[in-house]
Protein backbone atom coordinates (compact mmCIF):
# COMPACT_ATOMS: atom_id res chain seq x y z
CA UNK A 1 0.00 0.00 0.00
CA UNK A 2 2.72 2.45 -0.94
CA UNK A 3 0.02 4.65 -2.45
CA UNK A 4 -1.91 4.92 0.82
CA UNK A 5 -2.48 8.40 2.23
CA UNK A 6 -0.26 9.46 5.16
CA UNK A 7 -2.57 10.35 8.05
CA UNK A 8 -1.66 13.64 9.69
CA UNK A 9 -3.13 16.41 11.81
CA UNK A 10 -2.45 20.11 11.34
CA UNK A 11 -3.90 22.71 13.66
CA UNK A 12 -4.08 26.48 13.66
CA UNK A 13 -2.33 27.89 16.75
CA UNK A 14 -4.80 28.92 19.43
CA UNK A 15 -2.56 31.29 21.33
CA UNK A 16 1.01 32.15 22.23
CA UNK A 17 4.21 31.84 20.23
CA UNK A 18 6.34 28.83 19.34
CA UNK A 19 8.40 27.62 22.26
CA UNK A 20 12.15 27.17 22.22
CA UNK A 21 14.12 23.97 21.96
CA UNK A 22 17.72 22.84 21.70
CA UNK A 23 17.29 19.47 19.95
CA UNK A 24 17.96 18.97 16.26
CA UNK A 25 14.75 18.89 14.25
CA UNK A 26 16.25 16.63 11.60
CA UNK A 27 15.01 13.06 11.72
CA UNK A 28 17.54 10.28 11.11
CA UNK A 29 16.85 6.95 9.47
CA UNK A 30 17.33 4.00 11.82
CA UNK A 31 17.22 0.21 11.41
CA UNK A 32 13.75 -1.27 11.52
CA UNK A 33 12.76 -2.59 14.96
CA UNK A 34 10.28 -5.36 15.82
CA UNK A 35 8.77 -3.12 18.53
CA UNK A 36 7.79 -0.42 16.02
CA UNK A 37 5.68 -0.89 12.95
CA UNK A 38 3.65 0.57 10.13
CA UNK A 39 -0.12 0.89 10.49
CA UNK A 40 -2.61 0.51 7.64
CA UNK A 41 -6.34 1.28 7.82
CA UNK A 42 -9.38 2.46 5.90
CA UNK A 43 -11.42 5.57 6.69
CA UNK A 44 -14.43 6.63 4.63
CA UNK A 45 -13.34 4.38 1.79
CA UNK A 46 -9.77 5.70 1.61
CA UNK A 47 -6.63 3.84 2.66
CA UNK A 48 -4.31 5.56 5.14
CA UNK A 49 -1.04 4.82 6.92
CA UNK A 50 0.23 5.64 10.41
CA UNK A 51 2.80 4.22 12.82
CA UNK A 52 2.54 2.25 16.06
CA UNK A 53 4.38 0.68 18.98
CA UNK A 54 4.10 -2.81 20.49
CA UNK A 55 3.04 -2.14 24.08
CA UNK A 56 3.16 -4.33 27.18
CA UNK A 57 -0.24 -5.65 28.26
CA UNK A 58 -1.95 -8.55 29.93
CA UNK A 59 -2.83 -10.06 26.57
CA UNK A 60 0.46 -9.50 24.73
CA UNK A 61 -1.55 -8.12 21.83
CA UNK A 62 -1.53 -4.33 22.22
CA UNK A 63 -0.41 -1.60 19.82
CA UNK A 64 -0.33 2.07 20.81
CA UNK A 65 -0.96 4.65 18.10
CA UNK A 66 -2.64 8.03 17.69
CA UNK A 67 -6.35 8.47 18.31
CA UNK A 68 -6.72 9.85 14.79
CA UNK A 69 -5.33 6.57 13.45
CA UNK A 70 -8.18 4.55 14.98
CA UNK A 71 -11.11 7.00 15.00
CA UNK A 72 -12.24 9.96 12.88
CA UNK A 73 -12.36 12.18 15.97
CA UNK A 74 -15.19 12.89 16.26
CA UNK A 75 -16.87 10.06 14.46
CA UNK A 76 -16.62 6.39 13.66
CA UNK A 77 -13.80 3.96 14.20
CA UNK A 78 -11.67 3.11 11.18
CA UNK A 79 -11.80 -0.29 9.50
CA UNK A 80 -9.23 -2.79 8.20
CA UNK A 81 -6.70 -1.75 10.86
CA UNK A 82 -3.48 -3.72 10.43
CA UNK A 83 -0.04 -3.52 12.05
CA UNK A 84 3.21 -4.64 10.43
CA UNK A 85 6.10 -4.88 12.93
CA UNK A 86 9.59 -4.13 11.62
CA UNK A 87 8.24 -3.04 8.25
CA UNK A 88 10.93 -1.94 5.80
CA UNK A 89 10.75 -1.38 2.05
CA UNK A 90 7.71 -3.61 1.71
CA UNK A 91 9.25 -6.50 3.65
CA UNK A 92 7.09 -7.88 6.49
CA UNK A 93 9.34 -10.25 8.47
CA UNK A 94 6.71 -10.95 11.15
CA UNK A 95 3.70 -10.82 8.87
CA UNK A 96 0.64 -8.60 9.22
CA UNK A 97 -1.44 -8.50 12.40
CA UNK A 98 -5.10 -7.50 12.17
CA UNK A 99 -7.04 -5.73 14.91
CA UNK A 100 -9.99 -7.20 16.79
CA UNK A 101 -10.67 -4.16 19.00
CA UNK A 102 -9.93 -0.43 18.66
CA UNK A 103 -10.11 2.05 21.53
CA UNK A 104 -9.56 5.77 22.01
CA UNK A 105 -10.40 8.37 24.62
CA UNK A 106 -13.92 9.74 24.81
CA UNK A 107 -12.34 13.19 24.40
CA UNK A 108 -10.97 12.25 20.99
CA UNK A 109 -13.93 10.13 19.91
CA UNK A 110 -16.58 12.75 20.71
CA UNK A 111 -14.83 16.05 20.03
CA UNK A 112 -11.46 15.44 18.36
CA UNK A 113 -9.59 16.81 21.38
CA UNK A 114 -5.92 16.51 20.40
CA UNK A 115 -4.89 16.82 24.06
CA UNK A 116 -5.98 13.18 24.26
CA UNK A 117 -5.08 11.94 20.78
CA UNK A 118 -4.15 8.38 21.73
CA UNK A 119 -5.49 5.07 20.49
CA UNK A 120 -4.98 1.40 21.21
CA UNK A 121 -5.47 -1.58 18.94
CA UNK A 122 -5.86 -5.09 20.33
CA UNK A 123 -4.47 -7.42 17.69
CA UNK A 124 -5.57 -10.90 16.74
CA UNK A 125 -3.11 -13.71 17.28
CA UNK A 126 -1.29 -15.09 14.27
CA UNK A 127 -0.27 -18.71 14.04
CA UNK A 128 -1.41 -19.22 17.63
CA UNK A 129 1.00 -16.59 18.98
CA UNK A 130 0.40 -13.11 20.32
CA UNK A 131 2.03 -10.05 18.83
CA UNK A 132 4.46 -9.62 21.74
CA UNK A 133 5.41 -13.30 21.66
CA UNK A 134 5.99 -13.12 17.92
CA UNK A 135 8.28 -10.08 18.00
CA UNK A 136 9.98 -11.00 21.28
CA UNK A 137 8.92 -8.16 23.55
CA UNK A 138 6.96 -4.96 24.09
CA UNK A 139 7.58 -1.49 25.46
CA UNK A 140 6.24 -0.77 28.95
CA UNK A 141 4.09 2.35 29.09
CA UNK A 142 4.18 5.04 31.80
CA UNK A 143 1.91 7.90 32.84
CA UNK A 144 2.15 11.21 34.72
CA UNK A 145 5.93 11.51 34.40
CA UNK A 146 5.85 15.29 34.04
CA UNK A 147 7.09 17.60 31.30
CA UNK A 148 10.53 18.60 29.96
CA UNK A 149 11.70 15.06 29.37
CA UNK A 150 14.11 13.86 26.68
CA UNK A 151 12.54 11.57 24.09
CA UNK A 152 13.37 9.40 21.12
CA UNK A 153 10.40 9.65 18.75
CA UNK A 154 9.94 6.97 16.07
CA UNK A 155 7.76 6.71 13.00
CA UNK A 156 7.28 5.93 9.33
CA UNK A 157 6.87 9.38 7.73
CA UNK A 158 5.39 9.12 4.25
CA UNK A 159 4.54 12.66 3.17
CA UNK A 160 7.31 14.36 1.16
CA UNK A 161 10.29 14.24 1.39
CA UNK A 162 9.86 10.76 2.91
CA UNK A 163 8.35 7.66 1.31
CA UNK A 164 7.02 5.67 4.29
CA UNK A 165 9.26 2.69 3.62
CA UNK A 166 11.76 3.03 6.48
CA UNK A 167 11.82 3.85 10.19
CA UNK A 168 13.00 7.30 11.31
CA UNK A 169 13.80 8.86 14.68
CA UNK A 170 13.89 12.34 16.20
CA UNK A 171 15.69 12.79 19.51
CA UNK A 172 16.00 15.56 22.05
CA UNK A 173 14.55 17.43 25.02
CA UNK A 174 10.93 18.52 24.96
CA UNK A 175 8.99 21.44 26.39
CA UNK A 176 5.32 21.93 27.17
CA UNK A 177 3.24 23.44 24.38
CA UNK A 178 2.55 27.15 24.89
CA UNK A 179 0.13 27.54 21.98
CA UNK A 180 -3.06 26.03 23.33
CA UNK A 181 -2.64 22.32 24.03
CA UNK A 182 -1.26 20.36 26.98
CA UNK A 183 1.06 18.41 24.68
CA UNK A 184 4.80 17.90 24.62
CA UNK A 185 6.73 19.85 21.97
CA UNK A 186 9.65 18.21 20.12
CA UNK A 187 11.60 19.73 17.21
CA UNK A 188 11.23 17.05 14.53
CA UNK A 189 11.08 16.96 10.74
CA UNK A 190 8.94 13.82 10.40
CA UNK A 191 5.80 14.24 8.30
CA UNK A 192 2.40 12.61 7.83
CA UNK A 193 2.48 8.83 8.17
CA UNK A 194 4.61 9.06 11.32
CA UNK A 195 1.45 9.76 13.36
CA UNK A 196 1.11 7.32 16.23
CA UNK A 197 4.80 6.44 16.38
CA UNK A 198 6.02 6.05 19.94
CA UNK A 199 8.06 8.48 22.03
CA UNK A 200 10.45 6.62 24.33
CA UNK A 201 12.01 8.06 27.49
CA UNK A 202 13.97 6.05 30.02
CA UNK A 203 13.01 2.83 28.26
CA UNK A 204 9.25 3.42 28.50
CA UNK A 205 6.58 4.65 26.08
CA UNK A 206 5.34 8.05 27.26
CA UNK A 207 3.95 9.94 24.24
CA UNK A 208 3.51 9.63 20.48
CA UNK A 209 3.55 11.60 17.24
CA UNK A 210 0.25 13.49 17.15
CA UNK A 211 0.14 16.82 15.28
CA UNK A 212 1.89 19.94 14.10
CA UNK A 213 0.70 23.53 13.93
CA UNK A 214 0.19 25.17 10.56
CA UNK A 215 2.95 27.67 9.98
CA UNK A 216 5.41 26.02 12.35
CA UNK A 217 7.83 23.80 10.46
CA UNK A 218 9.75 20.83 11.79
CA UNK A 219 8.01 20.57 15.15
CA UNK A 220 6.03 17.58 16.39
CA UNK A 221 3.60 17.53 19.29
CA UNK A 222 2.75 14.51 21.40
CA UNK A 223 0.01 14.11 24.02
CA UNK A 224 0.86 14.17 27.70
CA UNK A 225 0.16 10.70 29.06
CA UNK A 226 -1.92 11.53 32.12
CA UNK A 227 -4.84 10.04 34.01
CA UNK A 228 -7.19 9.98 31.00
CA UNK A 229 -4.66 8.00 28.99
CA UNK A 230 -3.93 5.67 31.90
CA UNK A 231 -7.62 4.89 32.32
CA UNK A 232 -7.88 4.02 28.63
CA UNK A 233 -4.77 1.84 28.81
CA UNK A 234 -6.14 -0.06 31.81
CA UNK A 235 -9.17 -0.97 29.71
CA UNK A 236 -7.13 -1.81 26.62
CA UNK A 237 -4.52 -3.97 28.33
CA UNK A 238 -7.09 -6.59 29.30
CA UNK A 239 -9.40 -6.26 26.28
Amino acid sequence: MKSAIPRENKYVPLQGKPGGGTSSATAVQVPASPLFGKVFFTEKGLNYVCSGTVTASGTGSLVTTAGHCVNEGPGAYVTNFAFVPKYENGVRPYGTFTARTLLTTSEWRTSGDFNHDIGFAVMNQMGGKTLAATVGGAYPIAFNLGYNRTFDAYGYPQASPYDGQTLWRCSGPTTKDTRGSTDNRLPCSMTGGSSGGGWITGGVLNSLNSFGYRGEKNVMYGPYFGTVEETLYNAARVA
